[in-house]
């Protein structure tokens, strides 16, 4: 197959949504229904990995896959089993940066000033609380939720250090560092946030090893997926205070069962993988999508292309 894909009928599955299918025809692209003449597939489940599969087999003449979120490892089996020269795969990464990056601004501070406790409060109580500013920030990940929190973070004059795969600066952090650096870094962090691709490699990556070499001052958030945290381990280092708080918009398993420990920590905040509403990503999709039409019609660069090998 050629380098590039063959510009042809795009389908939009597994249901077509206005706002998508207009995004398509938007950017010139002709929406038509799945046949041997399809030549793109915009995927806008993130539920249905069988049936993607099965699609693709069904349709060798697929040779560009939209995905509808950041985070591919829903598909990861698929992605790695369909695979085949000339045939693109892209993803939202980067879309939803800011909504996420947010997010987590809005569960530092909360945990900073010690908001679990005085949401659950009955009375008075005495002043307690840390400022965001000038503290040491250990940001996990180099995409563009970290770069987007990086700017966040700015007016806060806070230390940053970057946990990245390369070995390459990150523009606006302070610091630098290689994944197998983490270790180093840990000790000195106020506030880590993890904004990490979840793949086979980063599983666990924060476990007891991990809490124990944290300040019992400091903080974890994680806005990123469930699955890069231990969760048995975050338990327990809540529970005996090795570390003071973790705000979490992702948990492993996800959805949180009822009556799961997490629930009841005082020194937890849980929101159900809200930091990207359906309201919120739905217009950054769509031009991500028109983006991805126009390159995918004028042999341009994709946006958000996904590496099959690396698994983002």
């Amino acid at each position: 197959m050629p380098d590039h894909p063959t510009p042809g009928p795009i389908a939009v599955l597994p249901q077509a949504d206005r706002v998508f299918t207009e995004a398509v025809a938007s950017a010139g692209g002709t929406v038509a229904p799945l046949s041997a003449e399809t030549r793109g597939l915009v995927w806008l489940s993130y539920r249905d990995p069988e049936g993607l599969r099965q699609i693709l087999r069904e349709h060798p003449s697929i040779e560009w896959v939209q995905l509808p979120w950041a985070g591919v490892d829903a598909f990861a089996e698929v992605i790695r089993e369909q695979s085949r020269p000339g045939l693109v795969w892209t993803s939202a990464k980067g879309a939803f940066a800011r909504p996420v990056a947010e997010h987590a601004l809005t569960l530092s501070l909360a945990l900073l000033r010690q908001l679990p406790t005085r949401l659950r409060a009955s009375s008075w109580g005495g002043k307690a609380g840390t400022s965001l500013y000038g503290l040491d920030v250990v940001i996990v990940g180099a995409g563009g939720i970290a770069l987007e929190l990086l700017r966040l973070l700015e007016p806060f004059q806070v230390r940053s250090t970057v946990v990245r795969r390369q070995d390459a600066a990150v523009p606006g952090a302070d610091r630098t560092v290689t994944a197998e650096r983490l270790h180093e870094v840990l000790p000195d962090a106020n506030l880590v946030v993890v904004a990490a691709a979840f793949t086979g490699g980063t599983a666990k990556m924060f476990g007891a090893a991990e809490f124990e070499r944290m300040k019992r001052s400091a903080l974890l958030v994680n806005v990123a997926r469930g699955g890069l945290v231990d969760t048995d381990a975050l338990v327990t280092a809540l529970d005996e205070g090795s570390i003071a708080g973790a705000g979490l918009d992702v948990t492993d398993p996800e959805p949180l069962p009822e009556g799961h420990p997490l629930w009841s920590a005082p020194n937890a905040i849980i929101t159900p993988h809200s930091a990207d509403t359906p309201e919120m990503t739905a217009p950054m999709l769509a031009e991500r999508i028109r983006r991805n039409v126009r390159a995918f019609l004028d042999s341009g660069e994709f946006t958000g292309r996904v590496d099959p090998t690396a698994g983002y």
